[in-house]
């Protein structure tokens, strides 16, 4: 058998040292980050294709369905699944003030392995003039699948240049 000197046993051990601390920075969190991403990108690619349809319902369907859910705008805080759904109805009661919904600007902030924050500009193009915003929204992983729990959206007006 041959035996390692001093100066090769503790390279052994640096470089196993070392491969610990590169696979230990590779977690579960880590590693499902882009999988998370990309799920919640699809909740929102839903999301834009069931407002498009005129189906509130079915756009809502990305929302935590619970009384702690959270909507704040302009028109104060809406609480609970039921409350967000009654304020997207009073707003937008039929399918011309719908209009076609388009998300643009996305920014993902991973908050925790089941939390992230999505910044991003919304618009509708409507027959009855065009209106956009901004949204920040935090979407929670739960057993059945990531959900906006906390919804923030403001509208903004356009820009002087944007409306001549």
């Amino acid at each position: 058998m041959k035996r390692m000197n001093w100066a090769s046993w503790q390279g052994q051990i640096l470089l196993g040292f070392l491969g610990a601390i590169l696979l230990g920075s590779a977690s579960p969190a880590s590693l499902a980050a882009p999988s998370a991403r990309k799920q919640i990108e699809a909740i929102l690619h839903a999301q834009q294709e069931a407002w498009n349809r005129g189906d509130v319902e079915a756009f809502l369907q990305g929302y935590w369905h619970s009384p702690e859910l959270t909507f704040s705008g302009s028109g104060g805080t809406a609480r609970g699944w039921d409350g967000v759904l009654q304020r997207y109805r009073k707003n937008y009661p039929d399918r011309a003030s719908m209009g076609e919904l388009t998300f643009s600007g996305l920014e993902f902030r991973q908050l925790g392995s089941k939390a992230y924050l999505v910044l991003g500009s919304w618009h509708l193009k409507r027959s009855t003039g065009d209106v956009g915003g901004v949204f920040t929204l935090i979407f929670q992983r739960f057993p059945e699948g990531w959900r906006i729990i906390h919804d923030h959206t403001s509208a903004v007006a356009p820009s002087k240049s944007e409306s001549q």
